[in-house]
Parts: structure tokens; C-alpha cells; sequence
């Protein structure tokens, strides 16, 4: 009877206790307001256009700063993100190779020289949060339009063990084709801004059109100028988590 009697007692307690907690969830205070988003993301991204002639798949490693409308849930952004791959179809070094196809390095040896794909991109984007049907309002279909430059260019890795005198840092500027230019990107993915603060991410399918042109007076593979223009496409898939602080209008504190 005293048992009983201890469970009649306790449960209306526990129940007082967790009503607050409920009500706060259910309101969804913790992702109401306007809010700046801090996010790390990655992306696998497969190359196209004139940049599929002369790289192959890459990854990218970025991150942004956005900020987030109340209620609205207008996006206005900007972002970074370096580019980085091991397949280079053009061999940016053919006039130093031996007829057995390798680089003479100081000693008189072969060098083993490296060919990398680098590059990063940086720009803004405007976009939109759009509920689906959730019963969360900061999750949904994420839009966005984005402008800025795209730069890519062949990383020539020294051998560490001996040096190649033709491949001196100012003479790499004659094989690196650096290239870069305006790029327009778009993305068409999932985002969620949990109610809990704990899972806050987005995924989804990236687009990039870069209008570009060689930015090195000389290329000492084709003994010319290689100024043509150039189109250069980028797809992708790509995933980050962010970190969000919640302000302003129907937030009563600045939290995250």
C-alpha cells in the first residue's frame, strides 16, 4: 500500500516536470528567429566541359556563413571551398621527359615527380528554405543561386629525395596552367535546423558553370600563350553540418 501510495504521488510530479519541456519542444523555441549559420561541408564532385580534359574527379573541402530569416527563410550567404584531385589527363611536363619517360633529377637519376589537381572556389549566394510539409518550418528543400571565381590549376610535387632544376618554383609557372574566372553555382538539396539543436545539416546536388581563361603569359608545353576561353563544369554531390545562433525577432536570447 505504501508503494501505491509513493507512485500516486511521484507521477503527478514528473509529469509537472516534463510539461515545461514538452511545451518549449512543441513551440519550437529553440529554432525560432532569424539565425547566422557557421558550416563545414564536403563534396565529391565529377568534372565537365572544357575541365574534364584535363582533370578527373575531385573532392572539395569548404565552408560558409550564412544568415537565415525569421519565418521567411531567406538565405543570403558566403562560401569557400578547396578543390583537390589525383588524375590529371594532361601531362603538363611532356618537354622534360626522356625517350624512357622520365624526369632526370640533379643527382642524374630518375625524379619521381607528381602531377595533383588543385584549385578552390569562392563566391555568395541568395537563396530559399522552402517547408515541405514538415512539421518542423526550419527544414525543407533548400534553393540556392550563387556568383564568384573558380581557379584551378596542375600542383607539380617536387620528388623530396632530388631536385629537377627545370622544375624551379618561378619555372612551375610555365606548367601549371593556372586558370580561373567567373562561376555561377547552384544547389538543389535537403536542409534541417532540428528543433533540438543537435542535428543541423544539409545535402543535396551542386552545379558550377565557370567561364575561365590560362592566367600565365607563357605554357611551355604548347611554346605559346593559352588564352583561349574556356568552360569549365563542375557536378557534385555535397554534405555539411552546421552550427546555428539564433537572435532577433521570435528569440528571446542569442543561443546555438
Amino acid at each position: 500500500m505504501r508503494w501505491n501510495m509513493r507512485t500516486w504521488i511521484l507521477l503527478p510530479l514528473l509529469f509537472l516536470c516534463l510539461a515545461p519541456a514538452r511545451a518549449q519542444l512543441e513551440d519550437n523555441s529553440f529554432n525560432k528567429g532569424n539565425a547566422v549559420l557557421i558550416s563545414v561541408n564536403y563534396a565529391a564532385q565529377w568534372p565537365g566541359g572544357d575541365l574534364s580534359d584535363r582533370f578527373g574527379f575531385n573532392f572539395n573541402l569548404g565552408g560558409m556563413l550564412e544568415f537565415i530569416t525569421h519565418e521567411s527563410n531567406w538565405i543570403f550567404g558566403a562560401q569557400g571551398g578547396y578543390l583537390f584531385g589525383n588524375t590529371v589527363k594532361e601531362d603538363v611536363l611532356i618537354p622534360l621527359l626522356t625517350n624512357d619517360g622520365g624526369i632526370i633529377g640533379s643527382d642524374r637519376r630518375f625524379a619521381d615527380i607528381q602531377q595533383k589537381q588543385r584549385g578552390f572556389y569562392v563566391g555568395g549566394h541568395v537563396g530559399k528554405l522552402v517547408n515541405i510539409g514538415a512539421a518542423n518550418p526550419r527544414s525543407g528543400l533548400r534553393l540556392t543561386l550563387g556568383a564568384g571565381l573558380l581557379q584551378h590549376f596542375v600542383r607539380i610535387q617536387d620528388d623530396p629525395n632530388r631536385a629537377v632544376f627545370q622544375l624551379t618554383d618561378e619555372y612551375k609557372k610555365g606548367y601549371d596552367r593556372l586558370t580561373n574566372g567567373l562561376a555561377l553555382q547552384q544547389f538543389v538539396g535537403y536542409q534541417v535546423l532540428s528543433r533540438n539543436k543537435l542535428i543541423n545539416f544539409y545535402v543535396g546536388a551542386e552545379f558550377t558553370q565557370a567561364f575561365t581563361r590560362n592566367r600565365r603569359s607563357f605554357d611551355f608545353v604548347e611554346r605559346r600563350p593559352m588564352d583561349e576561353s574556356r568552360i569549365d563544369l563542375l557536378y557534385g554531390v555535397r554534405v555539411g553540418w552546421i552550427l546555428p545562433f539564433y537572435f532577433g525577432k521570435g528569440s528571446d536570447e542569442i543561443y546555438y
